[in-house]
Order: C-alpha cells, then sequence, then structure tokens
C-alpha cells in the first residue's frame, strides 16, 4: 500500500524552546512506523489472499480510524496565542503574514526554507521512486510478494524509529549535519540496490537500510528547520508550504520512476547527493538569542 493509505497522523507542534520538540519527530516516527507496518501487513496478506479484495478493506479501515481520530484532535490555537505573546522577536511591522507571501517566501525569498523545501522534495522522490521501482526490480530478479513485503517494511520502519535518535541529535549538533549526512547515506542506499543485484535479497535489504537510515537522519531535521526559521505568526503557513514542496515529491517520484527504471540507481544516487550538498549551501543553523 502507497504511504497515503496508512493511518492519518495527526499533527502536532511544538514550539522549538517549549521543552517538547519531541512532539514532531514523535508525530513522524508514528506515521512513517505505520507506513512499515502496512506494508509489512500487506504484502503477507497478499501473498495469501491475493491483492483483491482484503487491501481495499484495510485501506476502508484506515480512513475510517483516522476521521475518528479527527474528531478527537484538540485544537492548539490557544498555545499558539501564548507562544506570539512570550516570543522575545516581534514580528516586523512590515512582515506580510498572508497565505500568499508565506508561500513565496518559504518557497524560494528565505534561503534556509528554499534549502529545506528542495531537500524534502527529493527526500519524498526518493521514496516515490523506490515505491514505484524496487517492487518490480526484485521481483523480476527472482523475489515473492512477501520478500518484497518485508523490505519494503524494513525501509519506513527504520525511517520511522530511526527519528526519534536522529532528531534529539540534532538538537545537540544542529540540523545541517544530518541533513547533509542523511542524504549521502541515501545516495549509499541507491548504489547497493544495484551493486549486488545478483543476490536480491541481499540488495534490497542492505538498500533498505541505507535509506531508511539516511531518511530518518533526514526528515525530522528539515521540518524541524522550517520552525526554527518561522515566526510563530506564519510558522503554520510555512509548515504548510514545506508540506506541499516535500509531499509533491512522492508524485514526482512516482512519475519519473519509469523514466529512470533503467538508470535508477545512477540518477537517483546523483540527484540524492546534490540535494544534500545544495542543503549545505542553503540551510543555515538558526541561533536562539
Amino acid at each position: 500500500m502507497p504511504p497515503s493509505s496508512t493511518v492519518s497522523r495527526p499533527t502536532t507542534w511544538a514550539p522549538a524552546d517549549s521543552g517538547l520538540p519531541e512532539a514532531r519527530r514523535t508525530n513522524e516516527a508514528a506515521g512513517y512506523t505505520a507506513v512499515g507496518v502496512t506494508a509489512l501487513l500487506t504484502g503477507y496478506l497478499a501473498t495469501s489472499y491475493g491483492l483483491r479484495p482484503v487491501l481495499e478493506l484495510i485501506g476502508v479501515v484506515f480512513v475510517v480510524a483516522g476521521l475518528a481520530l479527527a474528531l478527537v484532535v484538540r485544537d492548539t490555537a490557544a498555545h499558539v496565542a501564548l507562544e506570539l505573546a512570550q516570543h522575545t522577536k516581534p514580528l516586523p511591522t512590515d512582515e506580510d503574514t498572508g497565505l500568499k507571501a508565506t508561500f513565496a517566501r518559504t518557497s524560494w525569498h528565505h534561503r534556509s526554507l528554499r534549502g529545506a523545501n528542495q531537500a524534502g522534495l527529493i527526500d519524498n522522490l526518493n521514496d516515490g521512486l523506490t515505491w514505484g521501482v524496487f517492487p518490480l526490480l526484485f521481483t523480476d530478479h527472482g523475489l515473492g510478494l512477501a520478500a518484497v513485503g518485508l523490505l519494503k517494511s524494513l525501509y519506513p520502519i527504520l525511517w520511522g524509529l530511526g527519528q526519534i535518535p536522529t532528531g534529539h541529535l540534532a538538537d545537540r549538533i544542529g540540523r545541517k549535519p544530518l541533513v547533509i549526512y542523511g542524504m549521502l547515506v541515501q545516495a549509499v542506499g541507491f548504489i547497493l540496490a544495484l551493486a549486488v543485484l545478483e543476490r536480491p535479497l541481499l540488495a534490497g535489504l542492505l538498500s533498505a537500510v541505507f535509506l531508511g537510515l539516511g531518511t530518518a537522519m533526514v526528515y525530522p531535521d528539515l521540518i524541524a528547520s522550517i520552525s526554527d526559521h518561522a515566526h510563530p505568526a506564519w510558522r503554520a503557513n510555512a509548515l504548510g508550504t514545506y508540506r506541499f514542496w516535500r509531499d509533491i515529491g512522492y508524485a514526482a517520484g512516482a512519475l519519473v520512476a519509469g523514466i529512470l527504471t533503467d538508470a535508477l540507481g545512477l540518477n537517483a544516487t546523483v540527484l540524492t547527493a546534490a540535494s544534500g550538498f545544495l542543503a549545505a549551501r542553503w540551510i543555515t543553523e538558526h541561533t536562539k538569542d
């Protein structure tokens, strides 16, 4: 199942200095661990019962569960108002906090936010590529549905659970090192997918481990970087803009999967590594007053 079919994830954002930065990474960790568990489950069910109708029924259950959970999520408007009142940097009087201005500021005008957007897009483009290509690649080399389900579950499970320690590490050493090296680790994952393809299970396991760990290094720190640099008055719009660009990567990865199938390793590796170095040039560490 694609990530969009997994359990809906209520969004909880905490101010960077509120003592609860874990809210961001815990939210993402829960979501992508659910992606991995669902991939494992659906691989088993597809092997045992076929592709239909079991998988569609699971999707319906997840959608209903997500809607039910949305009804009990607490609104955080009061928390934002309190943070605005206590924020050390007043909002400049000439700064537009509207959606259009924030979209432009986050997408193009602010160097660090622009760097986070492009890295997030490439990160999810990689994920879209692996969902579109890796199952076909490994089944063509002899793996069954259960084995492919295992490989596709390992990647997001490592991605999800790994965000907890990598997020804590980034709080101590900064966002940029984790983003740069995480993109490079992902690039190694694509190399390994083809380097040992004569042993497809080993190739799949190695690529899943490196892609999962690399994404875990990148994912929580990019979204934390957005929160670091965005004023509370327009942070929600900035986060929405970042997730717009980041999640376009899923669709872009699926669209280009067929085009890059014959040269997936080379193209994805170069693109991912280049994105890491571009992030290194654009993203600056946030310093607190």
